[in-house]
């Protein structure tokens, strides 16, 4: 029997289509307010997961009020019905700053009560990919200035987020390192402003196409993977996934099995790739584990190839590089970021 925490979000998945375009059309009606601002007002989205906006919004919205008058900048957050939730800021450099510095300290005060060593601050920027190549630079000058002057680390994604013409751009580090990094970023977009060409947002979904969302079964239960969430799966809605024989009750089933839709091109299960992705040094043990045993499950249940690179001197942060199919590295991340949550209490995971 489905228990209330699981029935509750296979109610939430389930959600019917003129509530999700009303949602759709107030976020847009927002982001349509925030769009009319002054020459020297700058608009800066960020993407966080549902615990990160909870911390910031505080018990009653305490801490997201305070927020807005302590800083002076104008911010929305999306619906809440997705894993993943933009939060848009709008103001000048200066109220920009402080309330990203406010969200930062928020975050390390929670860090704080569940890490003995704090690990850096990771918050992951959406950038219009017109604005990209400012911040890399010609050769990777900039970025490599902006991670000198600042001592923080400075991704950008080399692809474009779903559906949109815009790009993460995740930053990390110690408190000040990280807010003299957004502040040199806003100022290389303001001069940037207005992006070039169309910018069509990124806008967070809660179900996205089996295509690319592996599916994981652990203790007979279905789930879907998005973003670094495990979302429950709605049993009737498995047909698409082909015969399930191997899963009948009675037949043994490892912890976690991935499938792959039927419907898939053939050449979409072979086909592979790689992903790099940063995780902090302190954190690289719980992945490791003892005598490499943490790892060893993650590439066996993912399939994934996993290498961990040797810290680079003066980096406090490891590059973790993911090959095989899309499938078998975005269930690799998402096994990797559980794992990380498990040890510092799933606040601020690093994309």
């Amino acid at each position: 029997m489905m228990d209330n925490a699981t029935h509750h979000q296979a109610i939430q998945l389930n959600t019917n289509n003129a509530q999700n375009t009303t949602n759709i059309q107030q976020q847009q009606h927002q982001e349509s307010k925030l769009s009319s601002v002054p020459d020297h007002f700058l608009t800066i989205r960020l993407l966080m997961q549902g615990k990160e906006v909870g911390s910031i919004i505080g018990k009653r919205g305490d801490n997201i009020k305070a927020i807005r008058e302590e800083s002076g900048a104008r911010i929305n957050i999306s619906d809440g019905t997705t894993p993943e939730r933009i939060v848009t800021m709008v103001g000048t450099i200066e109220t920009l700053s402080k309330a990203f510095g406010m969200i930062c300290q928020k975050f390390e005060d929670d860090l704080k009560q569940t890490c003995t060593m704090i690990p850096p601050i990771t918050l992951r920027l959406v950038v219009p990919a017109s604005q990209c190549g400012s911040i890399i630079g010609k050769g990777g000058a900039k970025i490599k200035e902006i991670r000198e002057t600042t001592g923080a680390s400075v991704q950008v994604a080399s692809e474009m987020l779903p559906s949109s013409t815009e790009r993460a751009v995740t930053i990390s580090g110690k408190l000040d390192s990280i807010e003299s990094c957004f502040r040199q970023i806003c100022q290389i977009m303001l001069e940037q402003s207005p992006p070039k060409g169309e910018t069509i947002p990124y806008r967070p979904k809660m179900m996205i196409s089996p295509m690319h969302a592996p599916i994981i079964f652990a203790n007979g239960q279905a789930y879907q993977v998005q973003g670094q969430f495990a979302i429950p799966f709605p049993p009737n809605e498995l047909n698409a996934f082909g015969p399930l024989t191997s899963l009948t009750p009675g037949m043994p089933v490892p912890a976690a099995t991935s499938l792959i839709p039927s419907g898939l091109q053939p050449n979409r299960a072979t086909l592979q790739t790689q992903r790099e992705i940063t995780i902090a040094n302190d954190l690289i043990g719980c992945i490791i584990g003892r005598g490499g045993q943490k790892i060893s499950e993650i590439r066996q249940a993912s399939g994934a190839n996993i290498k961990i690179a040797d810290l680079d001197e003066g980096s406090q942060d490891r590059h973790v590089t993911i090959s095989g199919t899309p499938e078998q590295i975005q269930l690799a991340e998402f096994l990797i970021h559980s794992r990380i949550a498990s040890e510092i209490g799933g606040i601020l995971i690093t994309h």
